[in-house]
């Protein structure tokens, strides 16, 4: 951490791109900042950029290109807008990019990034659900560094012996369970948005902590490692960790399991990577276990939560089947959070949508944005059916 490197944050106005401006600053000999993009808040956007004096700003909606351009007035932040002025922030020449915009929206940019090489931080993990092999095969053909963001893949990542694969056993993802782990099954339709983006442990986004609800961001997370750690489906387990302080596990051939713990908080994992190879200081709450004194592990039940069932089910499946899974969910849980279905209804449409759309190879990734809309219009049929 003794040169100075650049860095664009793709998502920079959501909680991981928060988090990930709050440790460059924290470390301003460290860090440049080139670009910062978000989906449509503007203010916090342009906040941001003329804090950081990032060179460029880009709101995804092109509808509030004048309104950004008016609160960058005075600086020296070039103001863009628009799926193209996306993609040009990605292929802006920074050591560093952090891939953190929710959803299948953030499969371009980041392929962007791969192309030229970069080191990216990946904390979408839609790009590898609806992209897996093509991601995979670009990081390699490019020569690209792919360090995942996420708590999970981050923890296994750090104990993974990559040098000697052939003596890891199985990996084990944690989750939590969300919030309604221990509800009665049949109260889960009732639940509100409100209830299902209180976490018990993170602070994150709307979007993931209903997945985390469902757990479809755990099954989300088995196809996620499924690309980036080079073990079959079959090795790759999920136990509920309801703490949350083993982020994960690797077990080996010769009964050795090691686990990376910490405070949730994902400053932890951001900092990782951000200082990857090396290690840098955190604001995090020091682990306690002690003040812990006790950790609690129980294996998911699949009727509770049909998401893992289907997520593995696609993964088997291959081809678009994960892509659908993922832009069914996303529409679905779209409804949820505008109250328009119900919460056992997100499962249900992904369910059907799978059943009604046969999985196909993905040649490119114009086959994968073509199944995408697909999935999503199938998806929005199967809410306007309940509403």
């Amino acid at each position: 951490m003794n040169e100075v490197r650049t860095i664009t944050i793709l998502g920079s106005t959501g909680s991981i791109g928060c988090n990930t401006l709050s440790l460059v600053e924290d470390n301003p000999q460290a860090w440049r900042v080139l670009a910062l993009t978000a989906h449509s808040n503007v203010d916090l956007l342009a906040e941001q950029a003329k804090r950081v004096g990032a060179q460029l700003a880009v709101i995804a909606d092109p509808a509030k290109f004048a309104a950004l351009k008016d609160a960058l007035a005075g600086s020296d932040v070039r103001a863009a807008a628009g799926p193209d002025a996306l993609l040009e922030a990605a292929e802006l020449p920074a050591d560093w990019v952090m891939a953190a915009i929710v959803g299948a929206a953030g499969l371009k940019p980041t392929m962007k990034a791969i192309e030229r090489g970069a080191i990216i931080g990946l904390a979408n993990k839609e790009c590898l659900v609806c992209a897996g092999d093509l991601v995979m095969k670009a990081v390699q053909t490019h020569g690209a560094t792919l360090l995942p963001v996420d708590s999970e893949h981050n923890a296994i990542f750090q104990v993974f012996d990559f040098a000697r694969p052939e003596g890891v056993s199985k990996i084990i993802l944690t989750a939590s369970g969300g919030p309604f782990r221990t509800h009665p099954l049949a109260s889960l339709q009732d639940v509100t948005p409100q209830q299902a983006v209180k976490h018990p442990n993170w602070a994150m986004g709307a979007k993931i902590s209903v997945d985390s609800a469902s757990m479809m961001n755990k099954g989300l997370e088995l196809i996620e490692a499924y690309h980036l750690f080079p073990l079959a489906e079959d090795r790759i387990e999920i136990l509920i960790h309801p703490q949350s302080v083993i982020h994960s596990m690797v077990a080996f051939v010769d009964g050795s399991v090691l686990a990376q713990l910490g405070s949730p908080d994902m400053r932890t994992p951001i900092a990782y990577s951000l200082a990857w190879p090396a290690r840098m200081k955190a604001p995090v709450k020091p682990l306690d276990l002690a003040e812990i004194a006790r950790l609690d592990f129980e294996v998911p039940d699949l009727v509770r939560f049909p998401a893992l069932r289907m997520a593995r089910d696609a993964l088997r499946a291959g081809g678009s089947s994960p892509t659908i899974l993922n832009a069914a969910n996303e529409i679905a849980v779209a409804a949820f959070l505008e109250k328009r279905i119900g919460f056992l209804d997100i499962t249900s449409i992904v369910e059907e949508c799978l059943s009604a759309m046969p999985s196909v190879d993905l040649g490119c990734l114009d086959d994968v944005y073509e199944i995408d809309s697909r999935a999503r219009a199938q998806a929005a049929s199967c809410v306007n059916a309940l509403v």
